[in-house]
């Protein structure tokens, strides 16, 4: 089964990227509210953008869950921030941009800029997590399953321990995922390892991200 959605999820839905059901949005509230913590250390106070050409995934699993961790300007503070938990067991990225906007007393805005998985050589990363908070992309779905229990045990690629309030909720799974023109918000990514060829990392003066949000 082949399924192709166009992007346009936000967080404020809950940001169940992709599935195009919305009664699968609502089945991800339920297991936000259940308090699962979507990664295994405390998520900093800021997000970050990341831009792809193109990511290729295997094994694809999504469920909600909640990421929490620091507050910026109160770090003793803490703040929850709903999430889709994307996994992979591989996925090759093409002309990937990181960015994280930073104000600086007195500086102004600085921008950390990395470029990775140009020149005909992707990014390559195994058994990696993205903790998604918006996620714009053209989608291809083969071999796709909606509505999976995430604790049933039959998935691939497995749910990060301590991420899923209740085995019972949704999940979504497909043996490949293809995205193009990715523009994503995210919290955290964590993986097992991560390729980074002609790797290059910049700091840049100003407002400079990846991508600009759509207004």
């Amino acid at each position: 089964m082949i399924s192709q959605v166009r992007g346009g999820t936000r967080w404020k839905r809950f940001a169940l990227v992709m599935v195009p059901s919305i009664a699968a949005t609502a089945a991800v509230g339920v297991g936000l509210a259940q308090g699962a913590l979507a990664a295994s250390f405390s998520v900093s106070g800021q997000d970050f953008k990341v831009s792809a050409d193109q990511l290729v995934g295997d094994n694809l699993i999504q469920y909600g869950s909640v990421a929490e961790g620091a507050t910026l300007g109160d770090p003793n503070k803490k703040t929850k921030h709903p999430v889709t938990i994307s996994g992979f067991s591989r996925a090759e990225i093409t002309n990937m941009c990181q960015s994280l906007v930073t104000p600086v007393p007195g500086l102004g805005a600085i921008t950390l800029q990395l470029h990775t998985g140009n020149k005909g050589k992707p990014a390559v990363a195994e058994n990696i997590y993205l903790d998604v908070a918006e996620l714009d992309a053209d989608a291809k779905f083969e071999q796709l399953d909606i509505g999976v229990a995430v604790g049933d045990g039959s998935h691939a690629t497995k749910p990060v321990p301590g991420t899923v309030a209740d085995g019972g909720l949704f999940s979504q799974r497909a043996k490949k995922a293809t995205l193009t023109n990715v523009r994503q918000k995210a919290w955290a990514t964590t993986a097992g390892t991560f390729t980074l060829p002609d790797l290059k990392l910049r700091l840049l003066s100003g407002d400079k991200p990846c991508y600009q949000d759509e207004k």
